[in-house]
């Protein structure tokens, strides 16, 4: 007989869960794994929600009172929990490009159970996810960037898209785009944002210091 969600492992946890079409959220009793070697475990603080969190929401965690860091410190998990650590990927920092991750929400792990995401009270996690997380940055304010945040600086270092003086182009304005945009006036880079909303040009001018706003009346002009 299988196990439930619930008893499957030793640690009780709870979260909030769309079981349904009907766009509720109701409470959601599961189980996290016990701590083995390198592991954390967690009390989660902020969680930020995503457009890809179709299950129990949440990957984004920003938890504190660590168990294997110092007790108090404040860290961020983002969208994967766990690699093979073996592979050229992840000998290389490439994680994300290991046919073993697991990512933080909705994904089968190593024995076979499912991950739940960051819409709970609580988590485990492999300390090598784990980051510690800057005093001076909010949490709340801070939470998007485990996975919003990464998607974007990302790429921009990677091209090397992050030098001062530099014009780079910015298709949407929506939960990565405004992020590149702030990442962008961070890098003293000029940003040129995309989008076929002219709704989205008033606000990003005023809170996000957008230097210009180029309107595609159709989809096939973006292109």
């Amino acid at each position: 007989m299988a196990k439930s969600p619930e008893t499957e492992h030793p640690i009780k946890a709870f979260g909030w869960a769309a079981r349904d079409h009907s766009g509720s959220l109701p409470p959601f009793k599961f189980s996290r794994r016990a701590t083995g070697d390198n592991d954390v475990q967690f009390k989660v603080m902020y969680c930020g929600i995503s457009h890809s969190d179709i299950h129990m929401m949440g990957h984004e965690q920003l938890p504190h009172d660590t168990r294997n860091l110092k007790v108090g410190d404040k860290v961020g998990v983002g969208c994967q929990v766990q690699s093979c650590r073996k592979c050229d990927s992840c000998n290389n920092n490439l994680e994300n490009y290991c046919s073993g991750l697991v990512q933080t929400y909705g994904a089968e792990k190593t024995d076979g159970t499912i991950t739940y995401g960051g819409y709970s009270n609580m988590m485990v996690c492999h300390e090598h996810f784990v980051v510690r997380w800057p005093e001076n940055l909010p949490m709340d304010a801070g939470a998007p960037l485990l996975c919003a945040g990464i998607t974007t600086y990302s790429p921009l270092r990677y091209y090397g898209l992050d030098k001062p003086g530099m014009h780079i182009g910015i298709v949407g304005l929506g939960g990565l785009g405004h992020v590149a945009v702030k990442m962008a006036k961070a890098f003293g880079t000029k940003a040129t944002v995309i989008s076929t909303n002219i709704n989205k040009k008033k606000k990003p001018s005023r809170n996000l210091e957008l230097i210009i706003f180029w309107f595609a009346a159709t989809r096939a002009r973006c292109r």
